[in-house]
């Protein structure tokens, strides 16, 4: 036998007795349900054009105990922001836009923090989280859900977010120019982001089970139900139906459904027998990097550069090309990971909000295809939250034992009472009631809880809606005039942007 010949053989023998075998995705799932707590798994893998694994498990509620299967939806939360992209490249494509039009040719009304700008702030802007804007600024109009804020009043509330960096310098990751992206969508196309996702793309590809919002759903019979830790015990929550997220986070789907998603995209923007949902030109813009992100080379993937593109974040891991996004919304997290390079697709959904569950199950599965020895990434990310949570924890507990050592003081409640005003999430009141303080949003009605005393002038807000694991510091300046707020664990979502608030009072 020709000896290059013969070591090319082994190599390539070696390379697919290394790729992951369907039993072994289910003992690492298995093994990510009962070390998170997660009740429910959903597991898509794409490779060469073809789903080659599919499958739900666990349950879809600790209640109902019904299984999960491949065609369960969950909400793929930020997984969505891919979507209003792939929207936007389509309307370019059509000539309709260009990806560095101004916002204000198609929001007149759009205003940011300053008129610099709002007058140079691009449809490309808008995706690529360098706003300067801080981390999720302003998602309290949408976040937690029950809120009254609409897209039109995210467009005129915008302006009063205060920056935190240089335009273009920094990425912040956001959400609320999304929501305004989709409103690029809406006035370029004529149609509604929701009416555009559905007839332009979920039709085309045939993904029949999805929509573009949970109420657009026209079968609910197979749809997980989000569960959230509290107090140490998994339960099921309310689920998030806001439809002023939608272009940033309302899609529901499958696995199934999403391997369709992940083929067209490996495939450069074709699918079914030569369509085209959007050119390669307008693909490989959306897989170009845009904005750099923090990044430190580490094993086993040693990526040399981290970066947001139009919808996507692409990082390189072990040489080849990484396009990939994760999605969050209470009680539900969803991962998509796309190697071009192998042809290689995975999609992870669960219905609990760990984070550590997801990457779990894709790096297992992604190292296989790299050629990478076996990890025990299950154990690594338990490690990981462990200490993370002991943190966390840790801060909170002297918080909440200061709370209580100090509980017998008087306190003069009345200098506190009153209807405080903030410029973009509008009037909350703080009021007595046999003789405990309360907090209470006017359009955000679940923001509402008992304000315990802290210390001089630092009080904190214990939220009634326990699964939110955001309770905050309240601090009063200028003779109880004004308060701003912050989170009090650092473990707290990103979303409850307590910090970019300042109230004062109008009575």
């Amino acid at each position: 036998m020709n000896f290059k010949l013969g070591l090319f053989a082994i190599l390539i023998s070696t390379t697919l007795s290394a790729q992951i075998t369907p039993t072994q995705i289910d003992e690492v799932v298995e093994k990510t349900l009962k070390t998170f707590d997660v009740p429910g798994i959903a597991v898509a893998v794409v490779k060469d054009g073809k789903v080659i694994h599919s499958k739900g498990y666990g349950v879809k509620s600790i209640i109902t105990k019904q299984k999960v299967d491949e065609n369960t939806l969950f909400g793929i939360a930020s997984n969505s922001k891919a979507f209003t992209s792939a929207a936007l490249a389509m309307l370019v494509d059509e000539g309709k836009i260009k990806w560095d039009d101004k916002v204000i040719k198609y929001l007149p009304e759009f205003k940011m923090y300053n008129e610099y700008v709002t007058n140079e702030f691009t449809i490309r802007d808008l995706l690529t989280h360098r706003s300067g804007l801080g981390l999720g600024a302003g998602d309290l109009m949408i976040w937690p859900d029950g809120s009254d804020f609409k897209a039109q009043d995210i467009i005129e509330n915008i302006q009063y977010l205060k920056p935190v960096s240089g335009f273009r310098t920094k990425y912040d990751y956001d959400n609320l120019l999304y929501i305004i992206a989709g409103e690029v969508v809406h006035k370029a196309s004529g149609l509604t982001w929701n009416d555009f996702i559905e007839t332009k793309i979920l039709k085309p590809l045939e993904m029949t089970k999805t929509a573009s919002t949970w109420v657009r759903l026209k079968d609910t019979s197979n749809v997980i139900v989000p569960h959230v830790p509290i107090d140490g015990k998994l339960k099921v929550i309310s689920r998030y139906k806001n439809q002023t997220f939608d272009a940033a986070a309302g899609i529901y789907s499958s696995v199934n459904d999403m391997s369709k998603w992940a083929i067209m995209q490996l495939n450069k923007g074709k699918y079914g027998n030569g369509q085209k949902l959007f050119s390669e030109k307008e693909h490989a813009e959306m897989w170009t990097p845009q904005t750099l992100m923090p990044n430190k080379p580490a094993p086993p993937y040693n990526s040399l550069f981290k970066a947001y593109g139009l919808g996507w974040q692409l990082t390189d891991v072990k040489g080849k090309m990484q396009v990939s996004h994760t999605g969050g919304l209470e009680g539900i997290v969803t991962q998509v990971t796309l190697i071009p390079e192998l042809q290689l697709g995975i999609i992870v959904f669960t219905n609990q909000q760990s984070g550590a569950a997801f990457s779990a199950i894709t790096n297992t599965i992604k190292d296989s295809y790299l050629g990478i020895e076996p990890i025990d990434h299950v154990k690594i990310y338990s490690d990981r939250n462990k200490a993370t949570e002991e943190k966390a924890d840790k801060i909170t507990d002297e918080v909440w034992q200061t709370v209580t050592n100090n509980k017998n003081q008087k306190i003069d409640f009345k200098k506190y009472i009153g209807t405080y005003k903030d410029n973009w999430l509008g009037e909350i009141t703080i009021t007595e009631k046999k003789g405990k303080m309360y907090f209470a949003s006017k359009r955000s009605p679940q923001l509402k809880g008992e304000i315990f005393f802290y210390k001089d002038n630092n009080f904190v807000v214990k939220w009634d809606n326990r699964y939110f694991h955001a309770d905050a510091h309240i601090f009063f300046e200028k003779d109880n005039a004004e308060f701003t707020m912050k989170p009090i664990s650092p473990a707290t979502d990103f979303s409850y942007d307590f910090q970019d608030l300042n109230f004062f009072r109008i009575k």
